[in-house]
């Protein structure tokens, strides 16, 4: 076997054998052990050109001693990573929950589906996290039931937040049915299954009743601020001609089902129209007045009920309309607010129409192009969308809103509440949770299990599947 030297760049490599029974590909495998260089890029200068892998080396004319030269760039040494490679088990559980983009399920504590789907909503909310944190405390005006039924919703919150493992909300639910007893009924030694609703307005009561603090330095919101909507009411009795008005701030609205409703719009119209006796002065006896209500005031999150549950005298329970009734993902309330909040709302719902209209391609008009509020950026439950396709929050890590937030009237899906089966003290309820990454969770009590956005809709009724109970919204902004 002839021995040569090769020169590559300022290294010189004496006394390589070359074992011409074997092809010059074997050559240079040798040359990538000394060098570095892989196979594909070595240039090496032989008579007649470059040697080629499959050359037959009788035609190469090499001689013993031979000074051969290569060309071609050594691959990048691998380095030891920096940091040695963690795997998920091996993360703190706080990390994990953030890895694996959706926090804990919540364990089932004997019929407490009820709850659990109740507070796998409202956790979703950050700045009621937020209000949660800073938290200051019982004043001589709260009760003791009330302090210690917010501070343990404060610490189920991030007992949530730090866990991917299921956990027991064993205190929370000892305040709760401290606080209101109803849900600490028992038949036949057991504890019996509640409604969701119920539980949701009773802790929304509670937490209203502890978070009154507004602390417009941190951007603290209360509760009202969060949930509250103010309505504004005509009540007008047709037989005597009496008219009135009235004013009152509630947390939710009704959709009222019947044989004309379809959708969630017609049922929230329903809902805002209803009939009531009382005494008419003016006829000295008992008449039906009607009552027409608009929206005066709008929340950051807007919840719906469905009226799915009614009395029944026969069975002495809780009866349920299972009829469809469909529901978007995006809510537009504009045409049910009051005159009033209608002027407010217009700007921004301009801006809003031309900001959509700037991502499909389209010019903005004459009369709006000179507007000082075209520079204004569009915000919503996801945020608006970066140049890169994902989305950029509205509020910061710990739910703090953006400053100078102008609603539009217009809601976007970011939590439905559930209930499959007949009776409302029965069945079972689940809470179906629209991520911060986009993506939607079913939290089926300890199960998280990750379900598709074309799906949630679906939850809509007609059957004995699950049905929409409550749906929750978030404010679509303009800030700027």
């Amino acid at each position: 076997m002839p021995t040569v030297s090769v020169k590559w760049q300022k290294e010189v490599f004496p006394a390589v054998e070359i074992d011409t029974s074997q092809p010059p590909l074997v050559f240079k495998c040798q040359l990538y052990d000394l060098t570095g260089v892989p196979p594909e890029r070595q240039k090496i200068m032989v008579k007649g050109g470059l040697l080629k892998d499959d050359a037959d080396w009788s035609t190469v004319g090499l001689k013993e001693g031979q000074k051969l030269m290569m060309m071609g760039t050594a691959d990048e040494i691998l380095k030891a990573p920096e940091k040695a490679t963690v795997f998920m088990e091996d993360l703190p559980e706080a990390e994990q929950a953030v890895a694996v983009g959706h926090t804990a399920g919540l364990f089932n504590l004997g019929n407490t589906c009820y709850m659990n789907s109740t507070i796998q909503c409202l956790h979703s909310v950050p700045e009621l996290k937020s209000a949660l944190t800073k938290y200051p405390g019982r004043t001589n005006e709260l009760d003791q039931t009330t302090h210690l039924l917010t501070v343990a919703t404060r610490e189920l919150f991030n007992d949530l937040d730090r866990s991917v493992q299921p956990v027991s909300p064993i205190r929370f639910l000892a305040e709760l049915r401290k606080k209101y007893p109803q849900f600490a009924q028992m038949h036949n030694g057991a504890y019996m299954q509640q409604d969701a609703e119920e539980c949701w307005t009773q802790l929304m009561y509670t937490l209203s009743q502890s978070l009154t603090v507004s602390d417009s330095r941190e951007n603290i919101k209360t509760v009202k601020e969060l949930f509250g909507i103010d309505l504004v009411s005509r009540v007008h009795c047709a037989e005597s001609s009496e008219e009135s008005s009235e004013s009152e701030s509630v947390y939710q609205l009704k959709c009222h089902i019947s044989h004309e409703v379809n959708h969630l719009h017609e049922g929230l119209k329903h809902g805002l129209k209803t009939e009531l006796e009382k005494v008419s002065p003016s006829l000295g006896r008992t008449a039906v007045y009607t009552k027409e209500s608009r929206i005066n005031d709008l929340p950051r999150y807007l919840t719906v009920q469905f009226v799915r549950f009614f009395w029944k005298r026969e069975s002495s329970q809780k009866a349920k309309i299972l009829r469809k009734v469909d529901y978007p993902l995006e809510l537009d309330v504009y045409d049910l607010c009051s005159d009033e909040l209608r002027k407010k709302l217009e700007g921004p719902r301009q801006i809003l129409r031309e900001e959509e209209g700037k991502k499909l391609g389209l010019k903005p008009s004459d009369k709006s192009s000179g507007s000082k509020d075209t520079d204004v950026k569009m915000t919503d439950a996801e945020g608006a969308p970066n140049g890169s396709g994902e989305t950029s929050n509205a509020t910061s890590q710990e739910g703090v809103p953006a400053k100078n937030e102008r609603l539009t009237g217009i809601y976007d899906l970011v939590a439905v509440l559930t209930h499959k089966g007949r009776s409302a003290d029965s069945g079972h309820y689940v809470a179906w949770v629209k991520q911060e990454n986009g993506e939607w969770i079913q939290f089926d009590d300890q199960n998280p299990i990750p379900q598709r956005q074309e799906d949630i809709t679906k939850l809509s009724g007609g059957g004995d599947w699950h049905m929409a109970y409550i749906c929750m919204y978030k404010a679509r902004f303009i800030s700027g």
